[in-house]
């Protein structure tokens, strides 16, 4: 063999092995006993006493609470037994109390000596509905629910065959179909003043709610805080309406309803004064009220009007109770308040950088929905409620706000609480609950 074959031969040889270690690569990387790589999530020593503990590092804000409470959180939408509620008569009364975790004794004297109304508005998530409920309810107070005429039929029944079982619980006589933005939001809850009106439960104060909201305080920290900073007023946060925001109530506007699709529209039509030259303010949509107030909103002529005249404006719940309130013949009037009354802690889009330091989950309509990463900015605030809450997108968000709001109930109790009462046996947090 000359000096060319043999350099021909070494050639071939080291093609050959490199395609045979190529092959054997490719099969043994491909072969489907082996398992491909899966991606890193924590171990459950990471996730600690779940949820707990994940849920203190997140009150405490520390750097990496979202990222693991992220991996580590479980498919909590679905409470306890709201699936019963759909049919009449799979769910006992006696089961909803306990099963649910309802308070069932005014929880101190000072609270059962002050009862609050509440309106709630709502449309879906039955079980965001019933943590809302659960949370905020004690024997003493009354709650007026407005159910949208919208909604599907079942969830009607559902809310239903809970509510039945509570009798300081009641759907509201009249139901309207709400729109965003429309006069039909302000309808509904007039609609539950009247029925809270003629009832015989004597409340103090009404507060408003709608079905995306929660307690930062509790029913103890609110009536301590109506009776230091407003006793005797209403809360209605608002200034005389800006420049950009006339164009609400300049123009009329109409409400659209039609397979489906539900909307508040512009017309050409240009909008009359208001009426007794009333001063127009804007304001929050959120309130806490007197009955006094409520009564003379349902009554005086002034207020009458005033609705009529509202029902073509844009958003009018953002002008009509803040305008009244500002009347100083009024029950309870603040004629030179501002913003202030603490009560919804909300982050707008447009505030980002100033009041808050950004949405951490996502923003609907200017608004954020909380995610992991606000929960210490909602403890830390010192509104009454938060808002808004969507449980299916961020369900530990929830989890871990009902298990603190429900311990600090309880912590503040002054009477023996019930086995019942208590949303889980043992408590994991390693944080103090603040009382």
């Amino acid at each position: 063999m000359n000096q060319l074959d043999a350099t021909k031969s070494g050639f071939l040889v080291c093609i050959g092995i490199c395609i045979f270690i190529f092959i054997f690569l490719y099969v043994r990387n491909t072969t489907p006993d082996e398992p491909k790589e899966e991606p890193a999530y924590p171990e459950s020593t990471e996730c600690g006493f779940y949820p707990d503990e994940i849920c203190s590092a997140l009150f405490e804000g520390k750097g990496a609470a979202p990222q693991i409470g992220q991996l580590c959180q479980q498919n909590t939408q679905q409470t306890e037994i709201t699936p019963c509620l759909g049919t009449p008569g799979s769910c006992n009364c006696s089961l909803i109390f306990q099963g649910l975790h309802f308070i069932t004794r005014p929880l101190s004297t000072e609270e059962g000596n002050f009862s609050l109304a509440y309106i709630i508005t709502i449309h879906k998530e039955l079980a965001m509905f019933v943590k809302l409920l659960r949370a905020i309810y004690v024997p003493q107070n009354v709650y007026c629910i407005h159910i949208d005429e919208k909604s599907p039929q079942n969830y009607k029944t559902a809310v239903k065959n809970l509510v039945d079982c509570f009798e300081n619980i009641f759907i509201s006589s009249k139901r309207e179909t709400v729109i965003y933005g429309g006069f039909s939001r302000l309808q509904a809850d007039i609609n539950c003043m009247k029925d809270l009106v003629s009832s015989t439960f004597q409340w103090k104060y009404v507060i408003n709610l709608c079905g995306q909201d929660y307690p930062i305080k509790t029913n103890k920290e609110i009536i301590q805080y109506i009776k230091s900073k407003w006793n005797g007023k209403n809360m209605t946060p608002g200034v005389i309406q800006p420049a950009h925001m006339k164009y609400r109530t300049h123009q009329s506007y109409k409400e659209y309803v039609h397979q489906g699709n539900a909307y508040v529209y512009p017309t050409k039509k240009e909008k009359k004064d208001p009426p007794h030259n009333l001063t127009i303010y804007f304001g929050s949509a959120y309130y806490v009220l007197t009955r006094q107030f409520v009564e003379f909103a349902l009554t005086d002529i002034r207020a009458k009007d005033l609705l009529e005249w509202s029902k073509d404006t844009y958003s009018p719940d953002e002008h009509y109770w803040v305008t009244l309130n500002r009347l100083r013949d009024a029950p309870g009037a603040t004629p030179n308040a501002d913003w202030e009354g603490h009560i919804r802690a909300i982050k707008w889009k447009d505030m980002e950088g100033i009041v808050h330091n950004g949405c951490k989950g996502h923003y609907v309509r200017n608004i954020c929905v909380y995610g992991l990463g606000d929960l210490q900015w909602i403890i830390e605030s010192p509104h009454l409620f938060a808002n808004k809450f969507e449980l299916a997108t961020y369900p530990l968000v929830m989890e871990c706000l009902e298990r603190r709001y429900r311990l600090k109930v309880l912590n503040q109790a002054e009477v023996p609480s019930e086995s019942h009462w208590h949303l889980q046996e043992t408590s994991h947090f390693n944080m103090k609950i603040n009382i």
